[in-house]
Parts: structure tokens; C-alpha cells; sequence
């Protein structure tokens, strides 16, 4: 591995600094995993930032296609670069650490990259198996990058071969749901990227036009919609928590009050009338202190699911 000239605690607080402001619901849930792995959940979740930047800040608006593309190209291969060990600012030197504590495939990292290039060319979908395809790219990839650093508990381990329950399709179906969540909550930013991410063959189902979406309408059909949506998103939710179960056990209470604190996005989209295009949902202090508790008795009755399992064995 190339050697690392850079201060590395300076750099994971930069990373947990970055992800206390823009992810604060997040930010809460990784507060409560022990100190390396916090330092390597910060440190993906500020690659995911940066990839995200690529195509939304500010500066991306004002580029043409094929700069985007090439911006995406460089990316890659810089990213390819840091799994070869070749370190060249912070970010990259926190990510080869982390990747050298918690080895993990590549894979997702493109994927993600790829759901980058997915905006490029596509500002609509047509159903949701389009629209899931994103989600995986943009966000379910988060879920694989993760799991690696989240853990499964030693008791589920087996001894001839140390591997444990498969929780891939969990880690996915959480980060969908998030990004399903996250779609409802930005209706009304995304619109002013010309995009539409709720699928259209739903928005032709409930009688909701793309136009009605742009101007902001807000009716009955509008609400029909989203009520619909925010089921599909809870479904996501309840695919993701039968995988929780097998975590390591520092890990199960940081992941079952993130998910709770993020479904929580969702009844803050009911409370507000379902209007997405004036009022951005967010959860509460008071909510995020009262799920902290709640996400614990969930937690030890894990520990009770894992005794079970054991006696059976």
C-alpha cells in the first residue's frame, strides 16, 4: 500500500464533522457505534457525498454532459486507485484505512458510481422496477459498503468456515428505503431539476400529471399518491429489519435507531399534509431522544431471538 503522509484522526474529523451537518439523522444513529467503526461509516458516508456532489452541487449545475461524464470517469478511476492502495488527499487516506480494517469488494463502489450516470441520461421513470434499479445504484450500494464494517455477531459465526447469515438483501432493501424516502421528502427540490422520480405509470394510476407535480398541486389525488409511495417505502423498511437480528451485537442498536429515526421521515411527510413542495420533513428532537430508548428494548429482543437459536443449535 502506498504510504499515508496524512495526519489521519485530522482526517476522520473532518469526515465526522461533514456528516454531523448534512446528516444529522444519520449522524445520530452512527454516534452510537464504537469509535472505529463510527470513524469508517464517516469516512464512506463522505465518498457517497462526494459522488453525490459530482452530479448535484452547486458547481455541477452549470456543466454540460460530457463534462459531467468525464467528471464521473475521473472518479472512478481515482477510486479504482484507492483500492490499489494509492492515496493521494485525506479522503482518500481515510478510505484506505478503512478498507484496510474492513476489507470489502470494489463492486459497490462502481455501482454507485454507474447510478451517477444513470442522471445523466434519465430524468423520469417509467415503473418502479426503473426506479429500484436507481435506488440500488444510488443507495442500496451503501448498504454493502457498510455491512462489512457493521459486523454479524460471533454466535452466528460458523466454526468450520466463520461465515455467518448472508444480510446483503437486508443491507439493500434499508438502503432503498432510505433512498425511497428520501425521494418523497425532495419532491419538491428535485422538481427544480426538471426531475421526477416517482414512477410515472403511479402518477398515471392516481390521476396526478407531471405537470400538476411541477406546479406543486396539492389535492387528493396528489395525497392518494404519496400515501401510496410512503406504504411502498415502509414495506422497504420491514424487508431491511429481519437482517438486523444477525448484526454484531455494539452494532444492532445504532442500526435499529437509524432505521427508526429515518422511517420517521415518513410520518413527518404525513403530519405535514403530504406537502413535499413547502415544508421539508424532518424528525424532531424530542422524537430522536424518545426512539433512542425504543430502539434499545428492540435491541435485547434480539439477544432474547439469539438465545433461541443457540438452544436449537
Amino acid at each position: 500500500m502506498t504510504k499515508i503522509d496524512f495526519n489521519l484522526e485530522e482526517a476522520y474529523e473532518s469526515c465526522r464533522k461533514e456528516t454531523a451537518y448534512w446528516a444529522k439523522t444519520f449522524y445520530l444513529g452512527t454516534m452510537l457505534l464504537p469509535p472505529q467503526k463510527r470513524k469508517a461509516i464517516w469516512a464512506i458516508y463522505v465518498w457517497c457525498r462526494r459522488t453525490d456532489e459530482l452530479m448535484d452541487s452547486v458547481e455541477a449545475q452549470s456543466l454540460t454532459s460530457k463534462e459531467l461524464a468525464e467528471r464521473l470517469d475521473n472518479w472512478e478511476n481515482k477510486t479504482k486507485a484507492i483500492f490499489n492502495g494509492q492515496v493521494t488527499d485525506e479522503l482518500d487516506a481515510v478510505m484506505a484505512d478503512t478498507l484496510e480494517k474492513f476489507p470489502q469488494e470494489i463492486k459497490p463502489y462502481l455501482d454507485m458510481i454507474e447510478g451517477q450516470r444513470m442522471d445523466l441520461t434519465c430524468n423520469r421513470y417509467n415503473t418502479f422496477q426503473d426506479l429500484e434499479l436507481y435506488c440500488y445504484r444510488v443507495a442500496g450500494t451503501v448498504g454493502l459498503m457498510t455491512q462489512g464494517v457493521i459486523g454479524i455477531d460471533s454466535a452466528y459465526l460458523s466454526k468450520k468456515d466463520k461465515k455467518g447469515p448472508d444480510t446483503s438483501e437486508a443491507a439493500i432493501a434499508l438502503g432503498i428505503a432510505n433512498q425511497l424516502t428520501n425521494i418523497l421528502r425532495d419532491v419538491g427540490e428535485d422538481r427544480s431539476r426538471k426531475r421526477i422520480y416517482l414512477p410515472l405509470e403511479d402518477l398515471k394510476k392516481f390521476n396526478y400529471s407531471e405537470d400538476d407535480l411541477m406546479a406543486g398541486r396539492i389535492n387528493d389525488e396528489w395525497k392518494n399518491l404519496m400515501a401510496f409511495q410512503l406504504k411502498r417505502a415502509r414495506e422497504w423498511f420491514s424487508k431491511s429489519e429481519q437482517g438486523i437480528r444477525w448484526l454484531s451485537v455494539d452494532a444492532r442498536l445504532p442500526i435499529w435507531t437509524s432505521l427508526r429515526l429515518y422511517r420517521g421521515i415518513l410520518d413527518s411527510i404525513e403530519q405535514n399534509d403530504y406537502d413535499v413542495f413547502n415544508n421539508r420533513a424532518y424528525v424532531g428532537n424530542i422524537k430522536k431522544a424518545i426512539n433512542i430508548p425504543i430502539s434499545y428494548f428492540i435491541s435485547v429482543g434480539n439477544e432474547r431471538f439469539k438465545l433461541g437459536y443457540l438452544f436449537k443449535k
